[in-house]
């Protein structure tokens, strides 16, 4: 279950910025919301990497490097 869980994904300003917001089925951020995570953004295609607990979620491709960092992180720390 993903309620309550911190997390980072596409927002919907990037969506819109490409081009996107209109095409796909519903906006990643607002179905986040919608689900009770304490959704966290920053400014559009910047760096944004969130771990919760076991869950590691970046905001967008800028952030991929940064979650395969802390993926491998949080697996040596265990």
């Amino acid at each position: 279950m993903i309620a309550h869980q911190t997390v980072a994904a596409f927002t919907n300003e990037e969506e819109a910025t490409v081009g996107l917001g209109e095409i796909v089925p519903f906006l990643l951020e607002y179905k986040l919301i919608e689900c009770e995570t304490n959704f966290r953004k920053v400014l559009n295609f910047q760096v944004c990497v969130v771990a919760s607990g076991r869950l590691v979620t970046g905001q967008n491709p800028a952030s991929a490097a940064g979650v395969g960092h802390k993926m491998v992180e949080l697996i040596k720390n265990k």
